[in-house]
C-alpha cells in the first residue's frame, strides 16, 4: 500500500476523528497531503465545481498523479507555520456535501490531459444538515505526464506544493518507458494458540523443571507483490531481515518459495529472486512466500521485522512489524489468556504493527 492509500484508508476508517487528529497535532501539507477549503457561499443555483476549487482539483491531479500520488481533504483550513509550512487548523464543512462530490466526480476527467481515471473521492462525514467533509484520492499516474487543463501546465509535487516541472523533467516524462509498480498485499492471515507438546515443538526452555508444556501464538500469514501496472514486472524480489525477536524462544520461519530463487546473506536475513523465464501480467499478483511468526509468553526485548519487495524498474516497497517489549507481552498474554476472537487480534496484529511505505 502507497503512502498516499494508507492515507485515504485512514480517514475511510476513522472518518472525522482523523481530521480532528490532524489538527491536534498541527499535521502539515506535504508530499502525499493537501488542505482545501471549499469555496464559501455557493448559491443554490451553481451547477458545477466552482472555478477556484476546479483550479485546484487540476493542480492536484496533476501534480500528485505526476508525482508518487496523494490526498486531497476538503473542508480543512491552514494557517502558515514558518518552521514546517502550511498546517491544520481548523475545520470548515463543505455544504452540501452530496452536491459538492457530484460536481468532483463530473471534473475529474476534464481536469488533465490525458484524463486520471483512478481517482477517487469518499466522504468523510456528514452531519444532519447535509454538511461535511470529503477526501479525494489521486494514485500516481500509470500514463503520465497529466496536463493540468487550467492553465495548460504539466506540474510535479514537490513538498507542499504543486509546481510546474522543469523542461529537463518534462523531457525525462516523455522519454520514460511506463514500469511496473508492485504493491503489497497480505493474505491468508490466521492465528492459533498451541501447546508445545513434544509433537509440535516450537522452542525449549531451559530449567523448566516440571516439564510442563506451555502454549505460545502462531500467525500465519502470505507475502503478496500485486502488479498494479499496464506493463508486465520482471525480476520480482522479496528481501528481509528479522533484527530481534524479541525474545530467544520467538522465531519467524519462511515456506513455499519454490518458484524463487534464495541468495545467501547474513543471519536472520532472507533475500529472494523470482528466475529469468517468470513474467507477472499487469493487474495480477505472485506469492513470494509464506510466514509463519511463533509468539512466546517469554520476552524481554522489542520484536522487528523489515521487508522489501519490488521488480526490475519498479519503485521498492518498504514494510515492517514492529511490536515494543510490554505491547509484545500484553498481546501475548491476552491471547493466551482467550480474551478476544481470532479477528480481533489478527486485526489488531496487521493494523497496529504492520507498516509500509516508510
Amino acid at each position: 500500500m502507497s503512502r498516499a492509500e494508507d492515507i485515504f484508508q485512514k480517514l475511510i476508517y476513522f472518518g472525522e476523528d482523523a481530521l480532528d487528529d490532524y489538527i491536534i497535532n498541527r499535521q502539515a501539507e506535504e508530499l502525499f497531503l493537501d488542505f482545501k477549503q471549499a469555496t464559501p457561499g455557493i448559491g443554490r443555483n451553481v451547477t458545477s465545481l466552482p472555478r477556484d476549487d476546479r483550479k485546484n482539483l487540476a493542480k492536484c491531479i496533476s501534480g500528485f498523479g505526476n508525482s508518487e500520488g496523494g490526498v486531497i481533504i476538503w473542508g480543512v483550513e491552514c494557517s502558515r507555520d514558518f518552521d514546517i509550512g502550511d498546517v491544520a487548523k481548523a475545520k470548515i464543512k463543505v455544504p452540501n456535501v452530496h452536491r459538492y462530490l457530484s460536481w468532483l466526480e463530473n471534473a475529474i476527467s476534464g481536469c488533465t490531459i490525458p484524463s486520471h481515471n483512478k481517482v477517487r473521492n469518499h466522504i468523510i462525514s456528514i452531519d444532519e444538515n447535509g454538511d461535511g467533509y470529503i477526501a479525494t484520492y489521486i494514485p500516481k499516474a500509470e500514463t503520465s505526464p497529466l496536463m493540468s487543463t487550467v492553465g495548460n501546465a504539466i506540474y510535479i509535487r514537490s513538498g507542499s506544493n504543486n509546481v510546474p516541472a522543469p523542461y529537463s523533467v518534462i523531457a525525462g516524462m516523455f522519454g520514460r518507458r511506463p514500469q511496473p509498480n508492485i504493491e503489497l498485499i497480505i493474505s491468508d492471515r490466521h492465528i492459533e494458540v498451541l501447546e508445545n507438546s513434544n509433537e509440535n515443538h516450537a522452542y525449549t526452555i531451559e530449567n523448566n523443571k516440571d516439564k510442563t508444556p506451555e502454549k505460545y501464538v502462531k500467525i500465519s500469514f502470505s507475502v503478496n507483490g500485486s502488479n498494479d501496472s499496464s506493463v508486465i514486472a520482471r525480476e520480482l524480489y522479496f528481501s528481509c531481515t528479522t533484527s530481534n525477536y524479541g525474545s530467544p524462544y520467538n522465531k519467524v520461519r519462511f515456506f513455499n518459495y519454490n518458484q524463487m530463487d534464495s541468495i545467501l546473506g547474513m543471519s536472520n536475513q532472507l533475500n529472494l529472486i523470482t528466475r529469468p523465464e517468470l513474467r507477472l501480467p499487469p493487474r495480477s499478483s505472485f506469492k513470494f512466500t509464506n510466514v509463519e511468526v511463533i509468539l512466546t509468553a517469554h520476552t524481554d526485548d522489542d520484536f522487528l521485522f523489515n521487508g522489501i519487495i519490488g521488480a526490475e524498474g519498479a519503485a521498492p516497497r518498504d514494510f515492517r512489524i514492529y511490536i515494543n517489549k510490554n505491547t509484545l507481552r500484553s498481546f501475548v498474554a491476552k491471547i493466551l489468556r482467550g480474551e478476544g476472537d481470532e479477528q480481533l487480534w489478527l486485526n489488531e496484529f496487521f493494523s497496529d504493527f504492520l507498516r509500509s511505505d516508510f
